[in-house]
């Protein structure tokens, strides 16, 4: 499995993997459970280099005596979010945040992929970072959005729903002594300008 980086913006990273063949089912299943996994250890902070007193005590771990007070003064290392694998014909590929991680994190993946590779399917090609030519990304697609970002925007839908639900005559049609009412002052605010709940991510491929 040959291992090859490209440019990373580590806030709007694409992984890619180029099987031998196209993925059926099985070899999907591995990827995205590995990718669940590994992203769930790094949104806790698991990929955080500050804190590696296990690795750098060596070989011999017996009676060692963890700092707590230096774990506590490392530096936060989260990653932000992950988007669903996506497939076309022998690659697969996946948008990554990798937000404040620490390098340490895609050795990790790295090394779940190789035993991947050595195990249980053939991946030719882990490329880290920028675009496939043949495969663009579509800005204004939902699916290469964050799963974060996704819901955000459900919630809002639901939202605007509920306030159209709440007022049966959102234009006063029928009800000219109304219109002083605050619900029908003008405002800068709207849907549009709603802020999403949580940090901003900016939009794969950008």
């Amino acid at each position: 499995m040959e291992v090859r980086f490209r440019e990373v913006d580590p806030f709007s990273c694409w992984l890619w993997v180029h099987f031998a063949n196209p993925p059926g089912r099985g070899e999907r299943e591995y990827l995205e459970t590995l990718l669940d996994s590994w992203f769930f250890l790094g949104k806790l902070g698991g990929f955080n280099a500050e804190n590696l007193q296990v690795h750098e005590e060596g070989v011999d771990l017996s009676w060692m005596g963890y700092d707590s007070e230096e774990a506590t003064r490392a530096q936060p290392a989260l990653m932000h979010a992950i988007a669903a694998p996506q497939y076309q014909g022998a690659w697969a590929r996946c948008w990554i945040d990798l937000g404040t991680s620490d390098g340490l994190g895609l050795d990790v993946l790295i090394n779940g992929l190789r035993q991947l590779d050595h195990e249980f399917f053939e991946i030719q090609e882990v490329v880290i970072g920028g675009m496939n030519d043949d495969w663009p990304v579509d800005d204004d697609d939902d699916r290469f959005l964050p799963l974060m970002d996704q819901l955000d925007r459900l919630a809002e839908q639901e939202e605007d729903q509920e306030e159209s639900e709440d007022d049966p005559d959102p234009h006063g049609v029928g009800r000219p002594d109304d219109r002083d009412d605050d619900r029908y002052e003008s405002s800068e605010g709207g849907p549009g300008n709603r802020p999403r709940n949580g940090s901003h991510r900016p939009r794969p491929g950008r």
